[in-house]
């Protein structure tokens, strides 16, 4: 990885941003070093559904990155970038066949729809009409239902040296939402090996929409153990306080003082066993930041994490206003990853760019009602480095 890709990082908002706003900026326009070589987009069998219905396995690779993308789910199932000596080892969370992912819960590396995150009681009123959508944790509907997005099987056709469009059209009704919602996802990597995320979708009747993509990280290598040493800074002042069940109170609440203050990055572990009222809800960080940023027309950065043991670093920039910081509390040493290791609590966390939860039953959070004629859309970008 160059020298000047480095410092794209270290300069945090200021460097991202003129590298994906299209600034004139020379670390943006650097090339990488190190990882894997560039290859066209290729595919391949990754077994069947019970029904017959084939998936696929998508590769591609560019500007030192490597990514294996399923039709099952949209799933990023490997994601693979250089350390500081240009040892490339994957770093998402994942398993190695499709039986697996057919019967977790986990949602690794998936996209996720209509609804990502939590509606309180699976329930919403539109309009003056109300919705009942399927509920799957515990009262509450949760990433658009126990056969969401993540759940289903996608188109996805290459395009260009290193994209795959991924499209998919959702019946009205489906898992309890109103309209039919055509949804296309582009997952790009740049020149630079940066993993970008372009969503869009349509509707021909009123409807709510929260796409997002759910995949763990873990700098240090998927199967390497714990991310709590991983030091995280998020660009948020606020976040908003759930109830018991995971559903926010409606607050926006300050970061200041509590062990959600981001603002400086830290260790994801450092604060995560204090006697809070927030932790102990989660069991540790399962909670929406709202970020300073608000939400911009362009992806504007927010976060970083970087493992100092390998030297890898992630920059992460969105156009939406909310992300949901999940550390991984829900893993339970039940489940065998791509690396034939088992997963335990902390061995991966989650950024997922939202707008958000229970957002449709709480009229003072952003709107995600989509209309006809209205065109969703939302762009996150993970920028990878190592020093």
């Amino acid at each position: 990885m160059s020298t000047d890709r480095r410092a794209i990082l270290a300069t945090g908002a200021t460097g991202l941003a003129a590298a994906v706003t299209g600034v004139p900026d020379a670390a943006a326009a650097s090339p990488s070093g190190g990882g894997h070589g560039d290859e066209p987009p290729r595919s391949e069998p990754f077994g069947a559904l019970p029904d017959g219905t084939r998936v696929e396995r998508w590769t591609l690779a560019r500007g030192g990155t490597l990514i294996k993308v399923l039709s099952y789910g949209g799933i990023v199932q490997t994601l693979e970038i250089p350390d500081r000596s240009g040892r490339a080892v994957n770093v998402s969370l994942g398993f190695a066949t499709l039986d697996p992912y057919l019967a977790a819960t986990t949602y690794f590396g998936a996209l996720i729809g209509r609804y990502g995150n939590r509606i309180a009681e699976g329930r919403f009123t539109l309009d003056g009409t109300a919705y009942q959508l399927p509920v799957n944790d515990g009262p509450n509907s949760l990433h658009g239902g126990d056969q969401g997005f993540d759940k289903r099987v996608w188109e996805i056709t290459p395009e260009g040296p290193a994209s795959l469009v991924l499209r998919r059209v959702s019946p009205d009704g489906e898992m309890g939402y109103p309209g039919t919602l055509d949804v296309t996802v582009v997952y790009t990597l740049t020149d630079d090996g940066d993993f970008r995320i372009d969503y869009r979708a349509t509707t021909d009747a009123p409807t709510v929409v929260n796409l997002t993509n759910h995949t763990y990280f873990n700098l240090a290598g998927e199967g390497s153990g714990t991310v709590l040493d991983h030091r995280l800074e998020i660009d948020a002042s606020r976040y908003t306080p759930v109830g018991e069940t995971l559903i926010p109170t409606g607050e926006l609440a300050p970061v200041r003082g509590t062990p959600f203050d981001f603002r400086r990055a830290k260790p994801v572990g450092q604060d995560i066993r204090e006697d809070h009222e927030q932790l102990l809800h989660g069991r540790g960080f399962d909670h929406n930041f709202v970020l300073d940023k608000g939400i911009t027309a362009r992806p504007r950065h927010f976060a970083s994490l970087h493992d100092p043991s390998s030297g890898r670093a992630m920059s992460v920039a969105t156009t939406e206003p909310g992300v949901q910081f999940y550390s991984g509390n829900f893993l339970d040493g039940g489940l065998v990853g791509t690396s034939g290791r088992v997963y335990r609590q902390g061995d991966g966390l989650c950024l997922e760019t939202q707008h958000f939860p229970d957002s449709p039953n709480q009229p003072a959070f952003p709107s995600t009602v989509l209309r006809p004629g209205e065109t969703y859309r939302s762009t996150t970008i993970h920028r990878f480095a190592a020093h």
